[in-house]
């Protein structure tokens, strides 16, 4: 039986997230790769209890996700919990995602429609067997569906005891700004957005998105924080045979040049004179904006996400590093 380590929590930091009621751990988990049917299931559950044991409570689902078909990730998680891990639910924040496709028809197709998002919700419980998720996300913005229908069926998923809260994934400024309003009208508690922010990708900063966040008080949990495997040591020296830019399972290929490469060893060797890897730094770099309430973290192994969160010793910055973090990107 699975016994987690009573000092968990001593060194997690613990973000509230906007001003809402909920504080998430700064590091969340993932359960996007490496959770499928086609993983080892040891090496997966090796990893939630990790990530429990060093004080992540936050894990992040979506319907999409796994392999061979979607879900499987969520029915992986559900088998986890099952193990040992499910009698800790009221420590953990579970949450779950729908908006891309999922099954045939019409009706399951990439949208974000009433009857599209309580059918996946109802799915997603099921496959992790369980009453209600903490968060349910919209996954991303669907022009084709009015944007009060996608609000209403969040809010009933809130209405309905089958969510706490609500939060949106891939929402731009504009976006977020639309749904807000509703939300606001119908007082749900929508206290989350989920978008991609790195060093490599600062869209969020252009859009406003974080400063937004900070004004309006929801918080930011962000995706693809070492923008898929580049701010890591594994391309300093070009293109190794196993990375999944070899095996052509990534989209990122395409940037690994030689003025990246060059890039990212200058932000290697800061990471270094920090005293830390570059990916650490990179997700250090996340946290030291402070609108940032959690970063999303995906591992193929148990130490990877002890190394991740080895990003917590160091989250501040002085000028000259943030000077020389903006030459290097240059």
């Amino acid at each position: 039986m699975y016994t987690p380590n009573e000092n968990r929590y001593d060194s997690m930091i613990y973000n509230r997230c906007g001003k809402s009621g909920l504080k998430l751990s700064a590091i969340s988990l993932g359960i996007w790769q490496n959770f499928s049917y086609a993983d080892s299931f040891s090496n997966m559950e090796k990893m939630v209890r990790t990530a429990f044991d060093s004080g992540i409570t936050s894990i992040d689902a979506a319907n999409n996700y796994g392999y061979p078909y979607n879900g499987s990730a969520e029915e992986n998680l559900g088998r986890i919990l099952d193990n040992g891990l499910r009698q800790y639910r009221d420590q953990l924040v579970i949450s779950t995602k729908a908006g891309y496709e999922m099954w045939d028809g019409p009706y399951g197709d990439k949208n974000g429609s009433r009857k599209y998002l309580t059918a996946s919700l109802d799915q997603s419980l099921k496959r992790m067997k369980l009453d209600y998720v903490d968060i349910f996300y919209h996954h991303v913005f669907d022009p084709d569906t009015p944007v009060e229908e996608t609000a209403l069926a969040l809010d009933n998923a809130v209405k309905q005891g089958k969510a706490l809260y609500v939060g949106i994934s891939n929402y731009n400024s504009c976006q977020t700004k639309e749904i807000l309003k509703i939300f606001r009208e119908l007082k749900t508690p929508f206290i989350i957005n989920q978008p991609s922010y790195s060093m490599l990708n600062r869209w969020i900063e252009d859009d406003g998105l974080d400063i937004m966040a900070g004004e309006e008080g929801f918080g930011l949990i962000v995706f693809s924080p070492l923008s898929q495997g580049l701010l890591t040591d594994k391309y300093l020296k070009g293109i190794p045979e196993k990375s999944r830019i070899a095996k052509g399972t990534t989209q990122i290929g395409s940037q690994l040049n030689d003025k990246m490469i060059a890039r990212l060893n200058k932000l290697n060797q800061i990471a270094l004179e920090r005293g830390q890897k570059l990916s650490q730094m990179a997700v250090s770099w996340i946290l030291r904006n402070g609108r940032v309430t959690s970063v999303l973290v995906g591992a193929s192994s148990p130490e990877q996400i002890v190394d991740n969160i080895k990003a917590l010793n160091n989250i501040s910055f002085s000028d000259d590093e943030l000077l020389a973090i903006e030459n290097a990107l240059k």
